[in-house]
């Protein structure tokens, strides 16, 4: 199977989309799988982005390409 690459944008979107899913009672392993993704991506992700707003991010983007 062939990997996908998602944009900064694109993976803020699916962390929202996953805590929604979570709150709604899923456990983790299930919110994943909903938006194609697995647990431990999940958990790499929100160590990077966890609590990241889009001003933020393009803040940081601006910070790496200094």
């Amino acid at each position: 199977m062939a990997r996908k690459r998602y944009s900064d944008e694109d993976i803020l979107k699916l962390l929202r989309e996953i805590e929604l899913n979570l709150a709604s009672g899923n456990d983790v392993a299930t919110a994943c799988r909903s938006v194609g993704i697995s647990d431990a991506t999940y958990y790499n992700w929100r160590k990077r982005f966890g609590g990241m707003g889009r001003s933020q991010l393009s803040e940081l983007k601006s910070l790496e390409k200094e």
